[in-house]
């Protein structure tokens, strides 16, 4: 049902008004969860960078600094890694939601198997093997 005249004329003034007010700005922007996956991503690479730094630097140095810092490097290394693929895999799942007029924000994907998915067809291959006396 499209907005009559005056409702729409009423909503582009809220829209203007809300437009022009930079903290309301910055409050969505940040609970925006485009925007807070970002952010996980940049600092899981900053991370995954400083620890490549100290293991390379390490290596050049080398003498007793080797013995603490590659170790160290390896984990920043690692942990970076882990970090940006934890937030961009929370980043595809996370939904905005309206519901009686507060937003709520859902992560998605239940952990049982799809429908379609791999273990469902491996059961019923088997179920078809079982049935047709094809076990072995």
């Amino acid at each position: 049902m499209p907005l009559s005249d005056h409702e729409q004329r009423l909503f582009e003034q809220i829209e203007q008004s809300l437009s022009e007010d930079p903290q309301f700005a910055n409050a969505v922007r940040a609970h925006d969860p485009a925007h807070v996956t970002r952010r996980r991503l940049i600092l899981a690479g900053v991370v995954t960078v400083i620890g490549i730094a100290a293991v390379i630097g390490t290596v050049i140095a080398g003498g007793s600094v080797a013995k603490w810092g590659a170790p160290i490097g390896a984990v920043l290394m690692f942990g970076g890694l882990i970090l940006g693929l934890w937030a961009q895999r929370r980043g595809t799942n996370v939904k905005l939601k309206a519901v009686d007029g507060k937003a709520t924000r859902t992560t998605g994907g239940s952990k049982g198997s799809k429908p379609g998915g791999f273990t469902s067809r491996m059961e019923e291959r088997w179920r078809r093997r079982r049935d047709n006396g094809d076990i072995f």
